[in-house]
């Protein structure tokens, strides 16, 4: 049986990781359990903490119409008869204040999207819940920057926060990772976590439509253990190129066992 992954982030060791893997979006019941029940396997084999990750909804689409859900109530009712069936942990991104407790009703992790970092009214209502609070760094903000942001969980009394890297805008249509930005983040007294999917992103392609460098995700994944990240955020997929968000950023979940085999190997050489 996998290790207790909400108790784990509090307390993360040097022996593994944890992970928070999923589908972008949530897309359909049967994508979500046939994606939570491969993973909850993987995971419990390997002893992995883990974390079901899916979207109920993505408000921050390039296109007025790319795809941004099921619906919030249908795909918060997806994610709670995952978390029944399957006994794992959900996070999912909220994008406005209000939709905190909402959200919360399911989900054990509130993630706050990169370009919301700042909100300070969306952390506060975050923090209100007493659920973890992971918060993603904004491309266009210092690692040194966060340590405000989680403040604003923390000054609330919420200590369960998490920072998430996943890159820095280098131009208008690529991201760079500074792999410093996670030892300086580690600094602040939260987990660190590597966004290896988002982190490959390649925002505003032609077309309104981004696109990704997924053959990178392992390194991704490697580099960010190496320098001490103690979680992984993994966007997956059994056929990217058929999913309704964010496809070309995700790693199809054929590879995953490999990939979260060869990081393990990784950290446990570095204990």
């Amino acid at each position: 049986m996998a290790i207790n992954a909400l108790e784990y982030i509090k307390q993360p060791s040097k022996d593994t990781f944890f992970l928070l893997a999923g589908p972008c979006v949530v897309e359909s019941q049967a994508l979500a359990d046939e994606t939570a029940g491969q993973l909850k396997e993987i995971c419990s084999k390997l002893n992995i903490p883990f974390i079901y990750k899916s979207s109920y909804r993505k408000a921050n689409r390039s296109k007025a119409s790319s795809f941004t859900g099921l619906g919030d109530e249908m795909a918060l009712e997806i994610l709670k008869k995952v978390k029944a069936e399957f006994h794992l942990p959900i996070v999912t991104d909220i994008h406005a204040p209000d939709e905190a407790a909402f959200a919360a009703q399911v989900a054990d992790v509130l993630q706050i999207p990169a370009f919301l970092c700042r909100q300070t009214d969306i952390l506060e209502a975050a923090a209100a819940t007493g659920k973890v609070v992971n918060i993603k760094k904004g491309q266009f903000l210092s690692p040194e920057s966060m340590q405000f942001a989680a403040e604003k969980v923390t000054m609330h009394g919420n200590p369960n926060v998490m920072l998430t890297e996943r890159g820095t805008f280098f131009g208008y249509q690529d991201l760079v990772v500074d792999f410093r930005g996670i030892a300086t983040m580690k600094t602040f007294g939260h987990p660190v976590v590597m966004d290896c999917t988002h982190s490959l992103q390649q925002p505003n392609q032609a077309g309104g439509v981004s696109g990704g460098l997924p053959a990178y995700i392992e390194n991704m994944a490697l580099a960010a253990l190496a320098v001490g990240a103690d979680g992984l955020f993994i966007e997956t997929h059994p056929e990217p190129s058929k999913a309704l968000s964010d496809g070309a950023n995700m790693l199809p979940i054929s590879k995953i066992e490999a990939l979260l085999e060869r990081a393990l190997k990784l950290k446990q050489a570095l204990r």
